[in-house]
């Protein structure tokens, strides 16, 4: 007999639907790298930061992708996020303000849902002397709350504030979904 485990997975596979496969998140994931190269192919070197957990992911794979294909040295790093509790805790990320001066920062993420988490993770950045700082996700739901737009967007896709999109990023599955 099943545990109650695998049946509140077999239903929550039931109930959600497959946006993009393995195969089209690496498609999304290359094109997003090329869009990133062509914006800053005069450049030396970009900071590519991902926002924890899931964004640092799709970070993860632009930043190989660009070392792949451009001559660019690439420096990635974490952005960690109190997603409960934005207003009062600072952002978390392993750069001194130095070592951000005159750098291009490429700041990414997973799911832009309504801006709030992407326009915190820009905090650290403002008080820095950096050269230009462009924001890419990989799924924009397009319910913007706050005036803050993706420069680079893998999978736009218009949903209801009922649904929710998930992005799994692991060895054994990779796929984005909505439920």
């Amino acid at each position: 007999m099943k545990s109650l485990a695998s049946f509140i997975k077999i239903f929550d596979m039931a109930s959600r639907t497959l946006i993009l496969d393995k195969h089209q998140i690496e498609q999304k994931i290359n094109r997003l790298a090329y869009q990133v190269y062509e914006d800053n192919a005069d450049e030396k070197e970009i900071i590519v930061a991902g926002i924890l957990s899931s964004g640092f992911i799709v970070a993860e794979k632009i930043a190989e992708v660009l070392k792949k294909i451009s001559p660019l040295k690439i420096s990635l790093i974490e952005l960690s996020i109190n997603k409960h509790s934005q207003v009062d805790e600072e952002v978390q990320m392993k750069l001194s303000q130095e070592q951000l001066h005159n750098k291009v920062v490429i700041v990414v993420d997973d799911v832009l849902n309504s801006g709030k988490t992407l326009m915190y993770a820009l905090k650290p950045f403002l008080n820095a002397d950096i050269k230009k700082l462009r924001t890419v996700v990989l799924v924009d739901r397009n319910h913007k709350r706050y005036p803050l737009a993706a420069d680079f967007v893998g999978y736009p896709m218009a949903t209801t504030l009922q649904e929710h999109v998930s992005v799994v990023l692991e060895k054994n599955e990779e796929a984005v979904y909505l439920s």
